[in-house]
C-alpha cells in the first residue's frame, strides 16, 4: 500500500477524490461516458485561447449509469445556449453552479422543443447550408433524442446530429 493511503486509512478518511473541488463556476455531471471532450469541443472550450482550468474525469462509477464523465470549468457559469446545446449531446447531464466552493445552483438538462441556430442540417441540399438563414429544428423524441429540421423535414438521430 502506497504511503499516502496508508497514512489516510490511519487517520479513518479512506473516501479518494478524484475530481477537485473549485471555488467558481461550472460543475457539469452525468455526462454519460466517453463523451467529456466532446463536450468540451461543443461548448467551444478546446481552443488554446481558453483562460479556463478545465478538470475532466472520465469513465468514473456512477450509480445511475454505471459510468460517467464529469467535467468542471473554473471561473465560468454556462448561458442558455450553452446548456441547450450541452442537452443535445448529453441529456441526463446536471450542471451544478459553484459559487464560494458551494452549490448555488443545481439544474438537469433538458432538450428545447425547438433549436434555433445551434445544429447544423446533414443534408446538403437544405436550404440552411446554402444561405445565412439560421437552422431550426424541433425535438421529436427524446429517447434516442430524434430531431427534424424545420425547413427540409430530415429526421436526425444519433451521430446524424451535428453541431
Amino acid at each position: 500500500m502506497p504511503e499516502d493511503k496508508e497514512q489516510a486509512s490511519k487517520e479513518g478518511d479512506l473516501r479518494p477524490y478524484r475530481v477537485y473541488a473549485i471555488e467558481y463556476g461550472t460543475v457539469i455531471d452525468h455526462i454519460p461516458h466517453g463523451k467529456a471532450l466532446k463536450a468540451l469541443e461543443v461548448l467551444g472550450l478546446t481552443t488554446k485561447t481558453t483562460e479556463h482550468i478545465m478538470t475532466v474525469g472520465m469513465n468514473l462509477e456512477s450509480k445511475k449509469h454505471g459510468h460517467k464523465d464529469v467535467v468542471k470549468i473554473e471561473g465560468k457559469e454556462l448561458t442558455d445556449k450553452e446548456v441547450n446545446k450541452l442537452a443535445m449531446l448529453a441529456p441526463t447531464a446536471t450542471i451544478n453552479i459553484i459559487r464560494n466552493h458551494s452549490v448555488f445552483k443545481k439544474m438537469t438538462v433538458e432538450v428545447p422543443k425547438e433549436i434555433v441556430g445551434i445544429l447544423r442540417c446533414s443534408n446538403p441540399n437544405c436550404i440552411t447550408n446554402h444561405l445565412t438563414t439560421p437552422t431550426k429544428f424541433v425535438s421529436i423524441k427524446k429517447h434516442p433524442l430524434t430531431i427534424k429540421c424545420w425547413y427540409c423535414e430530415r429526421a436526425m438521430v444519433g451521430d446524424e446530429i451535428q453541431f
